[in-house]
């Protein structure tokens, strides 16, 4: 049985959606689970569901990483966190992966540094799958574990986000794109002019260039950009969307006159809203260290976590961590690496 530590300690309503994420996974996925955080909180909002014979364990943790926390200064000092915890459990082959909603940055750190890179990486990078027009899934990387990148980065990030979407979305040969300010080859900068004649000379599905808009429309599976660019991609994407969302409610509640008309319309607004939610696509996977982490949303509510479960416990059946480490390894390394 596969075994996901969680950190319940992390998101912005903790423990709640955690625990409850965490019930409906074990119950529907088949997977046990490791609660990492405060016992005395987490027995106390286990106790408030029905989960007996259910696999699921609470692990003791004295310390929380907070939001406002230095993702440095919650690594050196908070070593009794849940989030340090929950990663030493998969470091000590106690679990699978790790699962948070917990800062960001902290988790990214304390992932890093607590389980290590795989060998044949240089960079981590984390991994956003966005919804496209097509009814599809598209996969940005990285969004935001790098802020400087070398070509040679950039190059496992397509090849670690390829091998991400053919294990998760089931694509055999996904489609390989670089962001850049234009499709045509000479456009961008040194960065993104070097990154393509390298991906175009390698045995990746490279469609070549695509610009910021082409991230929904459905073109694409997986687009490579630096954690700079990738992170200010996703957090106005995430901005426009929650927008467009007050938006159409506000549209609906004020010029809706008859009731059957208001009825298909806030069906249509719900679907809407479904497909462009984040809690349906659990979370980021941290793609190149040793041992599988996916990092939710920090508002995750208890369906978020349920789905960042998901995605780890794919990510861990489809051995993707070995398929990094194998296909890198036939990579010449540059000497800028």
């Amino acid at each position: 049985m596969i075994t996901i530590a969680v950190d319940a300690m992390g998101g912005d309503q903790a423990p709640r959606p955690e625990v409850e994420g965490a019930i409906v996974a074990a119950r529907e996925l088949g997977v046990r689970i490791l609660l990492v955080g405060l016992a005395a909180e987490l027995k106390k909002e286990l106790a408030k569901h029905p989960h007996r014979g259910l696999p699921i364990e609470i692990l003791p943790a004295s310390e929380v990483i907070t939001m406002q926390d230095s993702p440095s200064q919650a690594f050196r000092k908070k070593k009794d966190s849940s989030a340090h915890v929950a990663t030493k459990l998969v470091r000590n082959g106690q679990a699978d992966a790790l699962v948070s909603a917990g800062n960001t940055g902290a988790v990214m750190t304390v992932a890093r540094f607590g389980l290590g890179t795989l060998s044949s990486v240089h960079r981590p990078a984390l991994a956003a799958p966005f919804p496209t027009s097509q009814g599809g899934t598209a996969v940005l990387l990285d969004v935001g574990a790098n802020v400087d990148s070398k070509p040679s980065h950039l190059v496992q990030f397509a090849v670690m986000g390829e091998i991400y979407y053919r294990a998760i979305f089931g694509t055999r040969r996904p489609k390989v794109a670089l962001l850049s300010i234009g499709e045509e080859e000479t456009k961008g900068n040194e960065l993104t002019r070097e990154v393509h004649s390298r991906l175009k000379s390698s045995s990746l599905n490279f469609t070549g260039n695509v610009e910021g808009r082409d991230i929904f429309n459905g073109s694409v599976d997986v687009i490579v950009c630096d954690g700079f660019i990738g992170n200010i991609a996703l957090k106005i994407s995430e901005g426009v969307a929650q927008h467009i969302v007050s938006m159409l409610k506000e549209a609906l509640q004020s010029t809706l006159s008859s009731q059957v008309g208001y009825v298909l319309s806030k069906k249509a607004y719900k679907n809407f809203k479904k497909k462009i939610d984040y809690s349906e696509y659990g979370g980021a996977p941290l793609l190149g260290v040793k041992g599988v982490t996916v990092i939710a949303h920090g508002s995750s509510n208890p369906l978020a976590i349920k789905n960042a479960i998901r995605v780890a416990t794919e990510l861990v059946r489809g051995g993707v961590n070995e398929k990094i480490e194998h296909e890198l390894s036939m990579i010449p390394v540059p000497m800028e690496a």
